[in-house]
């Protein structure tokens, strides 16, 4: 995975938390010697962030003790095992024996000024100064606060805690689980505080996400960043910032590989633009924006094509029918072709898909299909557009050429499109059925080019298996892109050929 470009750093040294992305979105890790809060509900994973920060520890040469009150250490081992970790290189201190626990013994704790700290700190303490760890786990909190009975108390056993781990130079994450609705003693105390968010949807895989709340002394990437847990930890996914990646390339017009389109864009696609291609079901976005793909292949480009929409199977023989082979080239590695499946899928995610693809593979060329998929996988997006924004504008920054697929409900008249992008791209190709002389037809209009002196011309086109044919301008016919045009003129018709189909 390739990270996000690094936010400016402090000289200040820091330690990194195990998890590349998260170290990004904190401008390079976490201060050494402090106390941090990881708050986040049951399953958003972190005792796996805990353990991650561990073992990247151990592998630097750093003593890691892992202390737990809510688990014992064989499920401990059990987590770590379904990762495919091994815990050996670690401390793991248990406090949840029957006395430790025992609400009714005497659990005050109390400032080191005071009387005297409760039985589970002491064990604690005894534990940190045995293993002399340089990075602390405590799991967690909410067994705490049960054992203080009290805010005062609890208040107080954090703050001994606090002031211990840092005469022991010791960089502490506390876990809590929210229980309390809303801790701001701790959020206070706290040098940094992290929250893990789990969102169950009501289909698909759960959404997970990561928000920053606070962290002294450095600057980090705000707002929410998506975040997977799975198989081998977690791994997060900043928030695509495009000013941020800024880059120097030089803009040309390429072909499309079908003439007819080409006159229509004013020569082409420009390097460093997206195009946008709009129309309704079976009008031929697909096999227009494959027409486009399979020519910048031919150029010795690197393409990716994202597919929502149907299986790779059916796109493959579809494209082949049309004259468009493109198994070669996806054997060869020319073209990365991905399935995505919406309902697991986070716009973070997707997002990071796009930079690897560019950043790792040299990905020159790609084709999103369709955007309306895309927007079933981020229901309740309140920032839809602003995150279709960024990513285009990344892809714009990095040279790349973006072909874009969107659908729209209705067949003939009236159509409609479930959220209007067309402002942010570069060039909006729009598609349309017509009827004449008792026969269904296709007409292809360019509403909008940023870069060329596109025409403004409507055309008849057809499909068939050599490929995309455009015919002349439909001269002679009044509304065309209603769907139920009048006919004024002798603009003959095109002859159909073989099969045509989206």
């Amino acid at each position: 995975m390739i990270s996000a470009s690094p936010l400016p750093t402090s000289s200040a040294p820091r330690i990194s938390t195990g998890i590349d992305g998260l170290d990004d979105i904190l401008g390079g890790g976490l201060t050494p010697q402090r106390v941090y809060l990881i708050e986040g509900s049951p399953g958003s994973g972190k005792t796996t962030l805990g353990l991650q920060f561990l073992l990247d520890g151990a592998r630097k040469g750093e003593h890691g003790l892992y202390i737990t009150l809510s688990e014992t250490t064989d499920e401990l081992r059990a987590v770590a095992a379904s990762h495919g970790w091994s815990l050996a290189e670690l401390s793991l201190f248990e406090l949840a024996g029957d006395a430790d626990l025992d609400i009714d013994a005497q659990q005050s704790v109390f400032h080191p000024s005071e009387v005297e700290l409760g039985e589970t700190t002491r064990n604690v303490m005894n534990q940190v100064d045995q293993v002399k760890p340089a990075r602390v786990v405590f799991d967690s909190l909410s067994e705490m606060r049960l054992l203080a009975q009290n805010p005062l108390r609890y208040r107080r056993q954090i703050l001994a805690l606090k002031q211990f781990f840092s005469s022991r130079a010791c960089t502490v994450l506390l876990l809590d689980d929210k229980t309390a609705s809303s801790d701001q003693h701790l959020h206070s105390i706290a040098h940094g505080v992290i929250s893990l968010e789990q969102i169950a949807k009501e289909f698909g895989k759960e959404r997970r996400r990561v928000n920053i709340i606070k962290m002294r002394g450095i600057r980090f990437r705000g707002g929410y960043h998506d975040y997977t847990l799975d198989t081998g930890g977690i791994t997060m996914y900043p928030r695509l910032v495009a000013a941020e990646h800024a880059s120097d390339f030089a803009p040309s017009v390429r072909s499309t590989g079908a003439a007819g389109l080409d006159r229509l864009l004013g020569g082409g696609l420009v390097r460093g633009t997206n195009t946008l291609i709009v129309g309704p079901s079976g009008i031929g976005k697909t096999t227009l924006s494959t027409r486009c793909l399979l020519a910048a292949i031919e150029r010795g480009e690197k393409a990716a094509f994202y597919l929502f929409d149907e299986g790779l199977g059916t796109f493959f023989a579809r494209s082949a029918a049309m004259g468009l082979e493109l198994r070669a080239y996806a054997a060869s590695g020319q073209l990365a072709i991905h399935h995505i499946d919406p309902a697991e899928l986070a716009p973070g995610e997707f997002a990071q898909m796009l930079r690897d693809a560019v950043e790792r593979q040299g990905v020159d060329f790609i084709v999103i299909d369709s955007l309306n998929a895309y927007l079933q996988a981020m229901p309740g997006e309140h920032f839809l557009t602003l995150q279709m924004h960024e990513l285009l504008s990344y892809l714009n920054q990095k040279g790349v050429t973006t072909v874009l697929v969107l659908g729209q409900h209705g067949l003939i008249g009236e159509v409609r499109t479930d959220v209007d992008l067309s402002y942010l791209s570069d060039s909006t190709v729009l598609l349309r059925f017509f009827e004449s002389n008792g026969r269904l037809r296709r007409a292809i209009t360019v509403i909008k080019s940023r870069t060329a002196d596109h025409a403004l011309t409507i055309h008849e086109m057809q499909l068939g298996s050599d490929g995309v044919r455009i015919g002349e301008p439909l001269e002679g016919f009044d509304g065309v892109l209603t769907g139920l045009p009048s006919y004024r003129g002798a603009t003959p018709m095109m002859v159909p050929t073989a099969h045509a189909g989206d």
